[in-house]
């Protein structure tokens, strides 16, 4: 499924494009790339996101998110826990 994640967008991305893929604004993907949550290159000035680097970074975020509605998507519910607890309070 991670191979599909982006299928739409190139394998190197603009900022633009990662703020367009995550939706969320522009300033908020500068964020994530300026403290090195999103791992990128920087090529001159430009700032350039490999695809796969976006992939890792959505996959390591599932661990940090809330815990999901049950009532939520399917894949929510596959590991669903009574014990669940966010990352940063276990």
């Amino acid at each position: 499924m991670e191979e599909l994640l982006f299928e739409a967008y190139p394998d190197i991305m603009t900022v633009l494009q990662v703020s367009e893929a995550l939706h969320i604004g522009r300033n908020s993907a500068y964020n994530l790339i300026n403290s090195n949550s999103i791992r990128h290159l920087r090529i001159g000035s430009s700032i350039r996101v490999p695809k796969s680097c976006l992939v890792e970074y959505v996959a390591s975020a599932w661990y940090t998110a809330t815990k999901p509605d049950k009532a939520g998507c399917s894949d929510c519910q596959k590991g669903d826990r009574d014990d669940w607890q966010p990352a940063n309070q276990k």
